[in-house]
Parts: structure tokens; sequence; C-alpha cells
């Protein structure tokens, strides 16, 4: 019968593991859609709502006329850039000579880099406070100490760089060891060198251009906790962006919850312009 009206039955195929998961895939991105929206949607309406004078726009206006939101914000701007210049320095040389001439010692740099994470806030500022207390009667006849007095300026606390080189060394360390794993880096050393690449050639044109990813994550979690930490910088008596937020809180609720927003859309898209040049710079070598 079949052959007579020309049709064949085709049979049905199962459907693929990747559709069957798709369903779950979609449930769990509108919880987290949910999870995230809803918070950030009520904080918005917050600041734009009022039962007197309805919905008005003043509190985002009143941003840029705020006396210290430019200055704070352009503070821990500065911070964020010092600190993730001076922490990729100091870390990424490290780890690649601990993975190129002593192995044995990843554990302990290991163990070094996430010290920080065990060590509560405010035991990491009241040893620097006892430190800076204590360094002046040592180290004040030594040339260090006397650089680091002419490095101090109050438009721009050094000291604050040095603290946050530390609280987010874990979050370094972690980024750059991932983005480490997936590469060869003896090979890719040898090779260079081979070749007669100089060792800062190697360092930052071989090793530095396969690591986009993993440079791009560490140094946004250090924008993230530089424009949000707040006890360090409170308890030393400095002022940048996330203690001029609390610090504006106490008298105008909106427009500290309307900072935090913008805060907020300002790491996204600083982080969205950051991954579109890297990927733009990965599709250009890719073609080349």
């Amino acid at each position: 019968m079949a052959a007579l009206t020309g049709l064949e039955r085709v049979p049905a195929r199962a459907p693929s593991p990747a559709a069957r998961r798709r369903p779950w895939r979609l449930v769990v991105f509108a919880l987290a859609a949910v999870y995230f929206l809803v918070p950030l949607g009520a904080s918005f309406w917050y600041t734009v709502y009022t039962p007197t004078s309805g919905v008005s726009f003043s509190a985002y206006g009143e941003l840029i006329t705020a006396e210290g939101f430019v200055r704070s914000l352009a503070l821990s701007l500065g911070l964020a850039a010092a600190t993730i210049v001076l922490v990729l320095l100091l870390t990424l040389p490290a780890m690649l000579a601990v993975r190129l001439f002593a192995p044995r010692l990843r554990p302990v740099m290991e163990v070094l880099c996430t010290l920080p994470l065990v060590v509560p806030p405010i035991t990491f500022v009241a040893g620097l406070s006892t430190s800076l207390r204590v360094g002046v009667d040592v180290l004040a006849p030594t040339p260090f100490w006397g650089t680091l007095i002419a490095m101090q300026d109050p438009g721009f606390p050094v000291v604050l760089v040095l603290a946050y080189v530390v609280l987010v060394l874990p979050f370094v360390y972690r980024s750059l060891d991932a983005g480490l794993r997936t590469m060869d880096v003896r090979t890719l050393v040898e090779a260079a060198r081979n070749l007669g690449a100089s060792w800062p050639y190697v360092l930052f044109r071989v090793i530095v251009p396969n690591l986009r990813s993993a440079l791009a994550s560490a140094s946004f979690l250090t924008l993230a906790l530089v424009l949000g930490e707040y006890t360090v910088a409170s308890l030393l008596g400095y002022e940048p962006f996330a203690v001029w937020i609390v610090t504006v809180s106490g008298s105008k609720g909106q427009l500290s919850v309307a900072v935090s927003i913008l805060s907020l859309l300002l790491i996204w898209l600083l982080l969205l312009a950051v991954s579109s040049v890297f990927g733009k710079e990965f599709g250009r070598e890719k073609r080349k």
C-alpha cells in the first residue's frame, strides 16, 4: 500500500539530549532572572516613586550635583586601576616563575595567596594600623620609609592600594591559575626562548595574549571589590565611593539607592566594553 501511494512512513525521531535539557535550562534562567531583576526593579522603583509626588527622577538628577559624588567615584576608579596594575605585576610573574622553575612551591604559593580569605577585614585593618604605627619608630631612618612618605597623597592614598592588593589576591590568583591551566606554559616559553625572544617579550607577547579571559576576569573582580569595599577605607579614615554612599544614605535614602544602582550599571557597562574589546582582538588574531 505504501508503494502504491508513494508515501513512506517515516519513523519518529527521539528528542536529542540537548532538546530534553532545554526546558530545565529555561527554568533555571528564569529563576536566576527573577532572583536578580526583582530586587533591582524594586530598588529602582523606590528611587523614582514617592506617595506624595508620584513618579520622579529627581534622585538621579541630584547625583551630578551631589557633593562628593564625582570626587569619591574618581578616587575609587583610580584606586581600582592602580590595584589592578600592581596586583597583576606582582602575581603573574611570580606564578610563571613558580610553574617554570619551582613547581614544588605551587602549594605554598596557593596557601599564601588564598590566606586573606580567612582573615576578617576588621582584623586586617587592626593589623595594618598597628604596622603603620610601629613603622614610624622602626623604619623612619630607612630610605624605604622615606619613599613611602613621599608617595603618600591625601587625594590618592597609596596605603589603600596596598591593602586592596592583599584583599583581591585570592581572586586574582584563582583567575590566573585557571587561565594558566588551559595552556602549556613550559612549551610556549621554551619555544619563544629558543627563537631568541627576551623574557619581557615572552611575558607580554606570548603569555599575556593567551590569558585575555583570565586577565579580564581578574581585573573585573578587582574593580568590583574596590568599588564596593567599605571596612578598610572607613576605618583608615578615607572616603572612596562605598564610604560616600553610606555617608549619604544617612540623610538621603533615595539618593543612596540611586547611586548603588548607578554603580552596578557602571560595572556592567565596563564589563561589556572590555568583553567586546577582548572579543574583537581575539577575532583579529584568529583571522591572522
